[in-house]
Parts: structure tokens; C-alpha cells; sequence
């Protein structure tokens, strides 16, 4: 099974969102029987963040990773910019650790970049990893520039992810800052892989490439997503779902190996980059 390394891990190349999750008590458990579906058929990493229902997504993590031996889950959560200070920054941590009932985070990320400087969250979060309360630290929403001035700090160089916006409609990161993320062998955590909820994700069924290739491999087009956005081996997509269907559904994407053939059909449609583009945030 293919594997991407990350933080000293090996894990699977798909993996578990959790935004808009956690938030209603009547579907709670069905939340619960989503991430449990998803590590139970391989997934390993689980993303979330205290920004996520205001800690309600770490919350249901922490239910949802119970019956499970904390070494075989990659816990990564998030901490707001208004709380990477060396002052709050234990806080936040020391929250998100309490929701999600253990004692460590294997991978702990700045969400985005605000007016605390980056010097100062770099060594709260080398504090905290000297600590043992995180394994690895990273960043999120980050473009060149910044990575640059993170990786430049002292302790910069234990940054060992980025998670940023990347699908089939936004390539913009393959330019320049996926080629620099390469280099320091930095893998990106890619976040609305799919795009299923706008305007565009309504599009993709009717994307006849996309129909044409999905049925050569005999699948639907959004697992043609998923394969896409991991085919260099050095993504992890963590689609969004709180459906266990729609999660196995997920997870099979991870065993599609598109043929350069399917990838130049995709190029024509959606191209790549050719120029410096704008980060693309959220969504």
C-alpha cells in the first residue's frame, strides 16, 4: 500500500478532515462511526484544529480515537495565529490536548500567518516539541516567501509540512512553492482536495475527461480526484466526510495509479501553471 512519509512517519496518502464536524449532538455518533470507518480500513492521520467548532472537531477526534493504541493514529491539530505566542501557545496546546484526551500531537500546525512574527511561534513551538507535548511542528497557508523566513529561523528547519489548498482546479503551489517543499523534502497536506462543496465540485461529474478516465478505472470521478492530487507521492489529502460510505469511498483512492496518459487528458483540461499565482485560501 502506498505510503507517504512525514515527520519520521510512513502514512497513508489519504487521510481524515474534520472541519464542520463535531458540531451537532444528533450526528455525533455518526461523525464517530466515519473516523472509526476511516482507521479501520488504513487511514492514520487525522486533521483538525481548535479554530473547528471551537474545539468541538478535537472533541469528537478524542471520542472517536478511544478504542484505538495512540501510536497507530497521526494526531495533527492546528492553533489560530491570534494564539501563537509564546504566551498562548502552551494554552492552545495544552486545550487541544485535553479535547482530544492524549498526551501528545504528532504533528502540530500554525494555522495561518498573522501579526505575531514568525520568530516568536517558531520558538513556542520548538519549545513545546523539546517538551515531548508534539512530535513535529509545521505551518499552514504558507507561500513561499514565509516558508523561506521559516525555514531561515533558528530551530526553521524542523518545519516538516505545509498544509495548504491543492486540487485539480487549484495548482497554482505546483510552480514554485511544491518544487521548494520537494527540496527540503517537505510534503504538503492538502486540504479540499475534492472541492465537492462549491460551484466547481458541482462541475466535476460533468467533466466528460474526468468520466472517461473514472471509467476506464472503474471508479467515480471523485476517487479520480483524490489519486490525482497524491500521484507524486508526496501529498497527503485529507478529504472531508461524515459519512463512512463516502470515507471507504475516500480511502480507495489511494490504490488508483493514473496513467501518464490519464494525467496529460487532465493537463489539457486544467493546466497547469505557468506563472507565480496568488496562495488560494480556504474553501
Amino acid at each position: 500500500m502506498r505510503k507517504v512519509k512525514i515527520a519520521g512517519r510512513e502514512v497513508l496518502p489519504i487521510g481524515l478532515g474534520t472541519m464542520n464536524m463535531g458540531d451537532k449532538a444528533e450526528t455525533f455518533d455518526r461523525e464517530v462511526e466515519a473516523i472509526r470507518t476511516g482507521i479501520d480500513y488504513g487511514a492514520q492521520l487525522i486533521d483538525t484544529a481548535e479554530m473547528y467548532g471551537d474545539g468541538n472537531a478535537e472533541t469528537l477526534v478524542g471520542s472517536a480515537i478511544k478504542p484505538y493504541l495512540r501510536e497507530n493514529v497521526f494526531l495533527l491539530s492546528k492553533v489560530l495565529p491570534a494564539n501563537a505566542s509564546k504566551k498562548d501557545l502552551p494554552i492552545s496546546l495544552d486545550n487541544s490536548l485535553k479535547r482530544l484526551e492524549t498526551d501528545y500531537l504528532d504533528l502540530y500546525l500554525l494555522h495561518w500567518k498573522e501579526d505575531i512574527p514568525l520568530e516568536e511561534t517558531v520558538e513556542a513551538l520548538e519549545k513545546a516539541r523539546n517538551e515531548g507535548k508534539i512530535k513535529a511542528w509545521g505551518v499552514s497557508n504558507l507561500d513561499v516567501d514565509d516558508l523561506e523566513q521559516v525555514l531561515d529561523l533558528p530551530g526553521g528547519e524542523n518545519c516538516k509540512a505545509n498544509q495548504v489548498r491543492y486540487n485539480i482546479a487549484n495548482r497554482g503551489i505546483e510552480f514554485d512553492l511544491m518544487p521548494m517543499m520537494e527540496k527540503h523534502d517537505m510534503p504538503v497536506i492538502a486540504y479540499s482536495p475534492i472541492d465537492r462543496g462549491d460551484s466547481f465540485g458541482a462541475e466535476l461529474t460533468k467533466q466528460q475527461v474526468l468520466k472517461d478516465i473514472a471509467d476506464k478505472h472503474d471508479t467515480d470521478v471523485f476517487q479520480i480526484l483524490l489519486a490525482w492530487s497524491i500521484r507524486n507521492d508526496q501529498t497527503i489529502a485529507i478529504p472531508q466526510s461524515s459519512n463512512p460510505e463516502h470515507v471507504l469511498n475516500n480511502l480507495k483512492a489511494a490504490d488508483i495509479s493514473l496513467t501518464e496518459q490519464d494525467l496529460e487528458q487532465i493537463d489539457r483540461v486544467y493546466p497547469k501553471p505557468v506563472s507565480k499565482q496568488p496562495l488560494t485560501l480556504w474553501g
